[in-house]
């Protein structure tokens, strides 16, 4: 397939549909483990075509949404210095902090600006010698490249009025985290295509061989995500376990070697706290100590912030796949888009905002 419109293809999405349907003999719980493949599964009504044996489980795979309350924290105390322009994802705005987010934040007259990448923040550092400049340095694998090689040509530049609070994820360790729980009902994964993208597959394939479960790294269209679903499915019943790549045209075993080399050449691997489920040991990434001068949280000293979670956002249960959206009590009440308690309802990619969105609550 060449064109994009082949992966939207309904009479090959139906094709596929039949094949699931013929070869599914017993229940499966299958974990997505991407925010944009939840969206997409929602949004075309995919975990509603399939057969009643096949239960789609959304995984905690939005970077935003996992992103820890003390992450927002730090940027909000940074921000509210005078001397101090804060870069940011636009989707990071709205997330809730303890007692306000960045937006907020913003229309106080917090000077916070919308950047598309970290080589934006850098040019905002060239172009305001005499400011601090932030870049709010969030997201999984696929982010971390770029806010790596931000690093490094800060370095080289020798533009010490830039830094990044850093709040970078890695899926793996994640799904360990998810089966290694008693609580944990997953039988087989669609690996997020992205992070594969960059990172390859090869660290899925001892996970896949510990705990006796199918891996299979798909796209983001209809019949990828189906195609993904049907590999997963005949390797849950054939009793093989294992990764297969559904995803070929983008994402190879090894990854991307060049971006993966910049990473580990500014960032080590560290315990992360993530927003909802706890620390994950060796679950993120900080800047090494060759790069401690541009730790925005150690230069601005807000590394001991305490953070206030609300305790009605059921988030952390909803990221574990632990319950659907939809069973928080305050689903779609107190917890809305416009009033979020919880980041799964801010994200483009969060679960409770795609079902808020795709299933009537709108």
């Amino acid at each position: 397939m060449k064109y994009i419109d082949e992966y939207r293809n309904p009479d090959l999405a139906r094709g596929i549909l039949k094949k699931i349907e013929d070869g599914v003999t017993r229940p499966w719980a299958i974990m997505e483990i991407c925010g944009g493949q939840t969206h997409s599964i929602i949004r075309n009504g995919i975990d509603q075509l399939l057969p009643d044996q096949i239960r789609l489980v959304h995984g905690p795979g939005c970077p935003v949404c996992v992103t820890p309350l003390e992450t927002l924290d730090r940027a909000l105390a940074i921000a509210s210095r005078p001397e101090v322009i804060l870069a940011s994802f636009g989707d990071m705005l709205r997330v809730p902090g303890s007692r306000r987010d960045l937006l907020q934040a913003r229309s106080e007259g917090a000077d916070i600006r919308v950047v598309f990448s970290s080589l934006e923040a850098l040019r905002i550092a060239r172009e305001n010698p005499q400011k601090e400049v932030v870049f709010l340095a969030v997201g999984f694998e696929t982010t971390a490249p770029g806010n790596a090689m931000a690093v490094k040509q800060a370095e080289r530049e020798g533009l010490r009025n830039f830094s990044e609070l850093v709040s970078q994820f890695m899926v793996p360790p994640a799904m360990r985290a998810i089966l290694s729980s008693e609580e944990h009902t997953i039988q087989g994964f669609l690996a997020a295509g992205h992070v594969c993208t960059v990172a390859g597959y090869e660290e899925y394939e001892p996970i896949a061989e510990k705990f006796h479960v199918p891996i299979v790294p798909a796209g983001f269209e209809p019949v990828d995500i189906l195609s993904g679903v049907l590999r997963v499915v005949g390797m849950l019943e054939s009793g093989k376990p294992g990764v297969v790549n559904e995803y070929s045209r983008v994402v190879s075993r090894e990854g991307n070697p060049g971006a993966k080399k910049t990473v580990d050449e500014v960032f080590e691997v560290a315990d992360r706290q993530w927003r909802g489920i706890g620390v994950i040991p060796k679950s993120g990434l900080q800047l090494r100590e060759k790069f401690s001068g541009f730790d925005a949280a150690k230069k601005f000293d807000v590394v001991n912030i305490q953070p206030e979670e609300s305790p009605f956002c059921r988030g952390g249960e909803v990221l574990q796949g632990i319950i659907r959206p939809d069973a928080c009590p305050v689903f779609g009440s107190e917890c809305t888009p416009m009033k979020p308690l919880g980041a799964p309802m801010v994200s483009s990619e969060g679960a409770c905002a795609a079902y808020y969105r795709y299933q009537g609550r709108a």
